[in-house]
């Protein structure tokens, strides 16, 4: 991918060709042949001597969805809790766990199936429910 000065030589010469074909030929490809176009009007701007704000080291520059903490009943009944919710608990893919439903609150609960089911563990997991913000 060219830059700086080679980078705007490069685009002049192809001026009279599409924006496209300017870019793949500035070397602005990505891996699977799609032209990267944002990338290659970064380029260009800072080769003008503009300074841009600095990117993620992946250069997309945006952080992706965040979690909410909200959810809602799909038409099919089912309620998803996503990924960034399992890993913000450091849930692991096949854990298990009881789900126990409190009416009073409308709160459901995940309880880990290697605790004992007995009064004190269930007793524990509720302490450290509340300590958690």
């Amino acid at each position: 991918m060219l830059v700086g000065k080679e980078l705007l030589d490069k685009a002049r010469s192809l001026s009279n060709r599409p924006e496209d074909d300017i870019a793949r030929g500035c070397g602005y490809v990505g891996p699977t042949g799609r032209v990267l176009r944002k990338s290659f009007y970064r380029a260009l701007v800072e080769a003008k001597g503009y300074k841009l704000p600095s990117t993620s080291s992946q250069g997309s520059g945006t952080r992706g969805r965040q979690a909410e903490f909200r959810t809602r009943v799909h038409g099919n009944g089912n309620l998803l809790i996503g990924h960034a919710y399992t890993k913000r608990l450091g849930l692991e893919p096949g854990q298990e766990f009881k789900i126990e439903l409190r009416q009073d609150t409308g709160a459901i609960w995940l309880l880990p199936m290697d605790q004992d089911d007995d009064e004190a563990s269930l007793d524990q997991s509720i302490d450290n429910l509340q300590d958690q913000p």
